[in-house]
């Protein structure tokens, strides 16, 4: 299939889709109101403002009658003046009014925003693991940046016109009626018919927004994968590929787009049809009106002015629709994030603290991830004294990096239970058990700052002998010192300006400033050389109170001096117990072991 036909079909079954998705459409974007509360006193200022300036606008089609039948057809040159003034008096007033209403309506929805990023990030940070993975790192950018600034917008306009465009157009029909009844009523057709036009294209609109919302979730996704491993794409020469895949998404974004666009484009074109065609019909009665001396001239020229102005506050409300649409599709998104709850759900009260001879115990444990086909690990059990070094090895996939993710609770066991100093982790509020537990991940993670703020994200207001011990510990100490101005030494963001290694060391040792109890080091001494990686491990075993570690990792000889040693395959138990005991009783241990080791003594021959 070419990529043409691709992308109509998508196109296709974008419009199919239409249908199912009216049915479950609800507008939950009215719960995001709940934000506004505390500008009440702009939200009521701001319409009321605008209201002001539209009424004070539909006295002018009044003023220019007057000018017309008195004025000009009198010659009176001092009304003339006179009535021109009141017409700059007018224009000065609906200014006035025009701007207070703009500025409560600005401070309203920027007030709005704030409140709503700062609700979302809050309740983003509340979800499990489970629920990041579901959701996907574009997509909370996505909804934290683009569509917080897409409802903004709409609050903006809606507080501006939603009620100054139906104000003046319903207030001119009404004004038309006091000029002459029969003329009125070819409003009273045109409003209606005008009134299907722009509702019918919000109906259709609508869901096919929230569908452009995604195609956008998509290519941003795609852009952030691209530019995040762009040193990747180009060792692999995968550029044309990358460009290929990228124009692809971006070309059925483009293609729904348009097809959006040209929906909403006909609204311009058929309310400038009726209302043209009301302004014929409205100037030929009109014209007969004031042959048979029902209305007057300056009459005429007031209902012409009043068709006109619906005509302007109608464009208006087509530009509002759009925006107003775009924004209920972005506030139903951000309402999804909302309803989206927490799969692991915090115990609400400390219970006793008991009695324990282990610091982790993991009992006929197994975990499945959500949408996984398997369990990732199944039937692990495990005894860990206090202080002890757990080594945990595997090949790829094996489920080494999930067993110490379940310690601190990033996810929640399918069945069996994960114990921490006596207690299921279940039962420990969250913040309390993870304060006990310094997590080193597989990807060195450093914030831009100096390298003293990035320590104490391990420990609120650590002090500099707190920090340098740690850096100590970890192997950082030397390259610290020199760094120009040591501690305030530059951090760029991700860790850019630093080493894998040091990126590494660094990480080690921000989890070490907080005196943890527990250390998971997930495979993050794997830029380390050998040298280094055994000096850090000595120096967790001499520290004092030395914390209870588990130590993942690919390398045998970084495992070798553990405890114990608790080998994985295919998320299961394959071995468990000291060096020694595995050579002789674990095959896969034995063969990573002699695979590992043959290579280094030929590296070091």
């Amino acid at each position: 299939m070419g990529k043409s036909a691709k992308i109509s079909v998508d196109i296709l079954a974008n419009r199919r889709d239409i249908r199912r998705r009216r049915k479950d459409g609800k507008v939950y974007v009215r719960k995001l109101l709940v934000f506004l509360k505390d500008y009440k006193k702009e939200s009521v200022l701001g319409p009321l403002f605008k209201l002001l300036e539209a009424s004070f606008e539909l006295f002018v089609p009044l003023v220019m009658a007057a000018i017309i039948d008195v004025g000009i057809r009198q010659g009176d040159r001092g009304y003339i003046l006179k009535m021109c003034g009141v017409l700059i008096l007018l224009a000065v007033i609906g200014l006035t009014c025009a701007i207070t209403a703009q500025f409560f309506a600005a401070k309203a929805a920027v007030g709005f925003a704030t409140k709503l990023r700062h609700a979302l990030f809050a309740h983003i940070q509340s979800l499990s693991y489970t629920e990041m993975d579901e959701i996907g790192t574009s997509t909370m950018i996505t909804r934290m940046t683009s569509d917080v600034n897409q409802v903004q917008s709409g609050v903006n306009m809606v507080l501006r016109l939603f009620l100054r465009s139906p104000f003046i157009v319903f207030g001119a029909m009404i004004m038309a009626f006091t000029i002459d009844v029969k003329a009125a009523l070819i409003f009273v057709v045109a409003i209606p018919a005008l009134a299907v036009v722009v509702f019918g294209i919000i109906i259709v609109t609508i869901p096919l927004f929230k569908k452009v919302q995604e195609g956008l979730d998509r290519v941003l996704g795609i852009t952030r994968e691209n530019l995040s491993g762009s040193r990747v794409i180009r060792a692999f020469h995968k550029e044309e590929e990358e460009t290929a895949v990228f124009y692809e998404q971006n070309q059925i974004l483009t293609n729904l787009q348009l097809y959006v666009g040209k929906i909403s484009a006909l609204m311009n074109p058929l309310t400038y049809v009726i209302i043209n065609a009301a302004l014929i019909a409205l100037i030929w009665t009109g014209a007969v009106r004031v042959d048979n001396g029902f209305i007057s001239q300056g009459e005429v020229v007031a209902l012409v002015n009043y068709m006109s102005q619906i005509l302007i506050e109608l464009i208006k409300l087509a530009n509002l629709i759009v925006t107003v649409t775009k924004a209920v599709a972005c506030g139903n998104r951000i309402e999804g994030v909302f309803r989206l709850r927490s799969s692991m759900q915090d115990a609400e009260g400390e219970t006793a603290e008991k009695d324990f001879d282990y610091a982790v115990v993991f009992d006929r444990v197994s975990m499945r991830y959500k949408g996984a086909g398997g369990e990732a690990v199944s039937d692990i059990s495990l005894k860990v004294k206090p202080g002890e070094t757990v080594g945990i090895i595997g090949g790829t996939g094996s489920g080494k990096s999930t067993v110490v993710q379940l310690i601190p609770r990033f996810y929640d066991v399918s069945r069996g239970a994960v114990f921490v100093n006596g207690r299921d982790v279940r039962e420990y509020r969250l913040e309390k058990l993870r304060a006990g537990i310094g997590i080193v991940p597989q990807k060195a993670v450093l914030f831009a700052g100096s390298i003293r703020e990035n320590m104490q994200w391990g420990k609120k207001n650590a002090s500099d002998e707190e920090i340098w011990e740690a850096l100590a510990v970890a192997q950082a100490k030397e390259f610290v010192e020199k760094k120009e101005g040591m501690l305030d030494a530059a951090v760029e963001q991700g860790g850019r300006n630093l080493s894998g290694g040091q990126r590494q060391r660094l990480t080690i040792a921000r989890a070490l400033v907080g005196q943890p109890e527990i250390l998971i080091l997930d495979d993050s001494a794997s830029a380390l050389d050998y040298a280094t990686d055994a000096a850090l491990r000595r120096s967790l075993r001499e520290m004092k109170n030395a914390p209870t570690v588990f130590l993942v990792s690919q390398r045998a000889a970084s495992v070798l001096h553990a405890d114990q040693i608790l080998v994985l395959d295919d998320g299961r138990v394959d071995g468990l117990g000291r060096h020694e005991e595995l050579l002789k009783t674990c095959e896969v241990y034995r063969e990573i072991y002699y695979s590992q080791f043959s290579k280094e003594e030929e590296v070091h021959g």
